[in-house]
């Protein structure tokens, strides 16, 4: 494999595991077989931007793909996933569900007619959760609107009784508050921010072979793994892309390791810096 060909495959998102994400893809799988009631547990999954959420749902998504009937054709989609609406919409939210389960609809259709169609199509589809991510976008439209927007969620999850899973940042715990119903049947679940312990260095360990480097790193090695959460921010997306960076340019360069000098000179900008890099200051 060339230098090149070792450098895309190593830039493709990789599934790293650890305990509290396996902690909460088992909730999930639990609240999927959870049977129908008139009131289902949910769940919140929230934490800071970039600590995995979106990687978390997606692997739980390919654990449960949708299944093809005698025909070839999509009969049942266990999952449906949907990026919550910029502003708390509810024709917005029944368009982005019908456009995830390839259900032809009228833009110009009523709200009334929406939701029929929405409930209809994940009924026969059989659908048995819907996740929405980015659920802090609530938070987008005036308390009104927000209160209608999670009033239309907490119906839905009622009239299909399935389980609900709402994930966004530490904002989307406040907007599930907005509504003390919602609030109460909201399980939080929480992606803590890294900090330096086992834990930690566990999960430095588990990313290192995926690197594919030639030599050892020892990423746990005290200085480096100290390096690599103070640039990183201690969130698990930026200590992948920072490793990315820096394993590309080991394998570019033929040092094949990461080491402390490579993590400064890979061209990678700390979240704290950021601000600072674009106002040139």
């Amino acid at each position: 494999m060339t230098r090149d060909e070792r450098i895309t495959k190593l830039r493709k998102s990789r599934w790293i595991r650890y305990p509290r994400a396996e902690q909460i893809l088992s909730q999930l799988d639990e609240l999927l077989k959870h049977p129908k009631t008139h009131r289902m547990p949910n769940l919140l999954v929230f934490g800071e931007t970039n600590n995995g959420k979106t990687a978390l749902i997606q692997r739980f998504v390919q654990q449960h793909l949708p299944k093809l009937g005698d025909d070839r054709t999509l009969s049942r989609i266990p999952v449906v996933v949907i990026q919550a609406p910029p502003v708390p919409e509810e024709r917005r939210f029944y368009q982005a569900i019908l456009d995830q389960v390839f259900a032809p609809f009228r833009p110009s259709s009523s709200i009334e007619d929406l939701q029929h169609e929405t409930l209809r199509m994940l009924v026969t589809i059989n659908v048995k959760m819907l996740i929405i991510d980015e659920i802090h976008h609530v938070l987008a439209g005036p308390l009104l609107k927000q209160r209608h927007f999670l009033n239309v969620i907490k119906y839905m999850g009622n009239e299909l009784q399935i389980p609900i899973v709402a994930a966004g940042t530490h904002d989307a715990f406040n907007a599930i508050q907005i509504d003390p119903q919602l609030a109460n049947r909201f399980e939080p679940a929480l992606l803590p921010r890294w900090s330096m312990n086992e834990e930690y260095l566990r999960l430095l360990a588990s990313f290192e072979p995926t690197l594919r480097l030639e030599q050892p790193s020892n990423l746990i090695e005290p200085v480096l793994a100290t390096k690599i959460l103070t640039l990183s921010g201690g969130t698990i997306g930026e200590i992948s892309t920072l490793l990315t960076r820096a394993a590309s340019r080991a394998i570019d360069d033929g040092s094949e390791r990461i080491t402390n000098a490579m993590l400064d000179s890979c061209n990678y900008v700390a979240p704290s810096e950021r601000r600072r890099v674009a106002l040139g200051t």
